[in-house]
């Protein structure tokens, strides 16, 4: 099949002029953060909260947030012989992310295989290449059967407090269930995924007719459940969605096949690949299912995508595809051109051609073309979350489906009856926000609390001007606290969950030599943080947001990053030399740079 020729001037061009019509001065501040009138949009229509007795007791090991950070961490914390864990979480069970999103065909983007953590330790073989959210579901709650994390863990529970007692050395948690209890080490694993947020569109709490957050879907109005069951209430209502990343990507076919008539309201078109899901033979995974076969799946994935020159690729997804193309168009360079610049050329000119094969995916299989053209992502693959998908596009070309295409301004106003885009007003039943997370604001924000150290001082006072850690892990003077993050650390967003079980290593290795060796309190030494910033600035700093990248939560919704945004950077030779060195850290018994008293 013949190659398109790419005019890269026009191309360029186009991309910063669909860039400059999105951009705003607003930028995070566009959204709305969901509190006061809007509260209702947090409320859990899964699980019923259960009234209990405020807790005051005592553990080893006190972690906030029941997500994959804090079941991974409290895994291995349980294999290091730590079993006195207590996972404090504001859901109503495990899963974190996954518990709250369970809009229908909601699925993983990452193979199954290696997106899902301690598959090998829960004897668990994924059905299908991209999970649906009730298997993921199921799998964190596996993890917290099968290591007694449900014994001590508080749902329906926000911290409000954690404070560091000197004196004692323990840190002391309060919550906004009465709870006041201690624990000799803390973790947080509150991640940027768990924090609605909605869009700021005037007029937007005037709506009387229903409306609702996809993480917070409501199968009552809706008809259907999570496992895919038809959403037979919508047959006679006028539904509108608003957002098109990767939520909308998954919900829009259920939807389009179920309602009356939707509007998918869009003002910045996700790239579309192919996935090609598929079941998991068991047959076949039994052969792969050899001792430790988890992690090395984990490490041959990283090596390719960070194109670490693994010789085979095992996933073979859309991830490691332009990998691929990137390390074979290098390759293939001249003596003369294998220079910094020339690699930067190959990389281009890999992506353009990527994104030329999405782009004319559309065309190929949306049948109108005006709606094929403004589904087209005119951006590089990475500036925003890549999606892959085989019904979103062809959900296009069923009767009831129209695309509301706002040209990068996004929805005017909303009223009592509908929403209003480009003058023209539309009727509708119900609005669907598919807004997504908090993940430009601030960590204070996103995790309800601040936390106090010593003297009294706060983590948001330490990091006024820029985050500053040790191995993204712990930070001088909160003794006894760890942060399960990826910020300066791997700071690998690919395949989230594998820094996850890394660090949940290291965490487990800490807190096993302390208790081996009686230390009460141990903290990062100051000047080891400071080396180690250093060191991370030393690097290329992050490879996302391009000048013409189209605003996004990769990129600071296109504004100017904060100045303390620079520390946000991973470790410079990348994840797998990252995850390597702290695995010959935790190993050598001698954990430089942490005090132990």
């Amino acid at each position: 099949m013949a190659t398109r020729t790419i005019d890269k001037p026009a191309l360029l061009a186009k991309y910063h002029a669909e860039r400059d019509k999105r951009l705003r001065a607003d930028g995070n501040d566009q959204y709305v953060e969901i509190a006061g009138d809007f509260a209702h949009f947090l409320d859990d229509p899964y699980t019923p909260r259960v009234e209990r007795a405020p807790v005051t007791d005592h553990v080893r090991f006190a972690f906030v947030g029941g997500g994959f950070a804090g079941l991974c961490t409290g895994a291995r914390l349980v294999e290091a012989g730590v079993t006195d864990v207590r996972i404090i979480e504001k859901g109503g069970d495990f899963g974190g992310t996954w518990y709250w999103n369970r809009y229908p065909g909601a699925q993983c983007d990452t193979a199954s295989i290696i997106y899902l953590p301690l598959l090998e330790e829960t004897g668990h073989m994924p059905t299908e290449k991209y999970a649906h959210a009730p298997e993921i579901l199921e799998q964190s709650q596996r993890i917290g059967r099968t290591f007694g994390l449900y014994e001590k863990a508080l749902f329906h529970t926000r911290v409000t407090e954690m404070t560091w007692d000197e004196a004692a050395r323990v840190w002391v948690i309060e919550t906004d269930r009465g709870d006041r209890f201690t624990a000799d080490f803390i973790g947080m694993g509150t991640g940027p995924l768990h924090v609605p947020k909605l869009p700021g569109i005037p007029g937007l709490a005037s709506f009387k007719g229903h409306s609702f957050h996809t993480s917070r879907w409501d199968y009552d109005y809706t008809g259907g459940d999570t496992h895919g069951a038809p959403l037979d209430k919508l047959r006679d209502k006028r539904v509108a969605i608003i957002g098109t990343g990767a939520t909308s990507v998954q919900c829009v076919p259920h939807l389009a096949r179920a309602a009356g008539t939707l509007y998918v309201v869009q003002r910045t078109p996700s790239s579309v690949d192919v996935r090609a899901n598929a079941p998991i033979d068991p047959e076949w995974f039994a052969g792969v299912a050899t001792p430790g076969w988890q992690r090395r799946w984990l490490e041959n994935f990283a090596l390719n995508v960070g194109m670490g020159g693994a010789p085979d690729d095992w996933v073979q997804d859309g991830w490691t595809d332009l990998s691929r193309r990137i390390r074979a168009r290098v390759m293939a360079l001249p003596p003369e051109q294998m220079t910094p610049e020339g690699m930067i050329a190959a990389y281009e000119d890999s992506d353009f051609e990527k994104m030329e094969e999405i782009r004319a995916r559309a065309e190929t299989i949306v049948n109108d073309p005006e709606t094929a053209e403004k589904l087209k992502a005119w951006y590089r693959q990475l500036c925003k979350r890549p999606c892959f998908h085989d019904a979103y596009l062809q959900a296009f070309n069923e009767p009831g489906t129209h695309l509301v295409d706002t040209d990068g301004k996004g929805v005017e106003r909303i009223d009592e009856t509908g929403f209003w885009v480009g003058g023209k007003h539309y009727e509708v039943d119900c609005i669907i926000f598919a807004s997504g997370f908090e993940v430009g604001t601030g960590h204070t924000r996103r995790a309800g609390f601040d936390i106090t150290g010593v003297g009294g001082a706060k983590l948001s006072e330490a990091w006024a001007d820029g985050m500053r850690t040790l191995h993204g892990l712990q930070v001088h003077g909160f003794p006894n606290a760890f942060l399960v993050q990826f910020a300066q650390a791997a700071n690998f967003i690919v395949n989230v969950p594998h820094n996850w079980t890394e660090t949940g290593s290291s965490v487990a290795a800490i807190v096993a030599h302390a208790g081996a060796t009686g230390a009460t309190r141990v903290d990062a030494d100051a000047e080891a943080q400071a080396k180690w910033v250093e060191l991370l600035l030393s690097g290329p700093g992050m490879m996302i947001g391009a000048p013409d990248c189209t605003p996004g939560y990769y990129n600071n919704e296109g504004q100017e990053p904060d100045p303390a945004t620079r520390y946000a950077v991973g470790y410079p030779a990348g994840a797998v030399a990252f995850f390597k060195y702290m695995e010959r850290w935790r190993n050598d018994g001698k954990f430089e740079g942490v005090v132990f008293e």
